[in-house]
């Protein structure tokens, strides 16, 4: 008896991993959202005469689309690439966490990570499915303002995607 005890408990662990699904659907933002949320972006700072540039990037902070207005510098693709790899990394608008990593040899330190206001996470059904950098106006604030205006032009996409 106590074998049999023994053998099934060994077993329970196999059982669990058995039932595993052995592949993971993951929700993706399609390019068409990334370039009308992108061009959204770019109207919302282009009615308060600021040039900017914005990159929509994957789950995963892959770029999927950049633009860069008529006059925006050249920096504004870095930058802007950065803040959406940033926000999608730590799930959360960069204006949130700016003065979370100041101090030396913290997290903010390590390479292509920007902690300035300008990058929204793009949740869909409760799962993150990218995010919007953007770089070119005054102040972070006013880059993450025009983010979330940009936003609202797939919010009902976003908002209706299935699980």
């Amino acid at each position: 008896m106590k074998r049999l005890i023994a053998a099934s408990l060994l077993g329970l662990p196999l059982l669990a991993q058995a039932e595993a699904p052995a592949v993971i659907k993951i929700p993706r933002l399609t390019l068409e959202a990334a370039e009308k949320l992108a061009q959204a972006t770019v109207a919302a700072c282009r009615k308060q005469g600021i040039q900017v540039g914005v990159t929509v990037v994957d789950r995963s902070g892959d770029a999927m689309v950049f633009l860069r207005d008529t006059l925006a510098p050249k920096v504004t693709i870095e930058i802007s690439r950065q803040k959406a790899f940033t926000a999608v990394n730590f799930n959360a608008p960069l204006s949130t966490l700016e003065s979370r990593f100041t101090k030396p040899f913290s997290v903010g330190k390590v390479d292509g990570l920007v902690f300035s206001a300008g990058g929204i996470p793009i949740e869909a059904a409760g799962n993150i499915v990218g995010a919007v950098g953007v770089s070119g106006a005054a102040t972070g604030e006013q880059d993450e303002a025009c983010a979330r205006e940009g936003l609202k032009a797939i919010a009902f996409d976003l908002e209706t995607a299935g699980p």
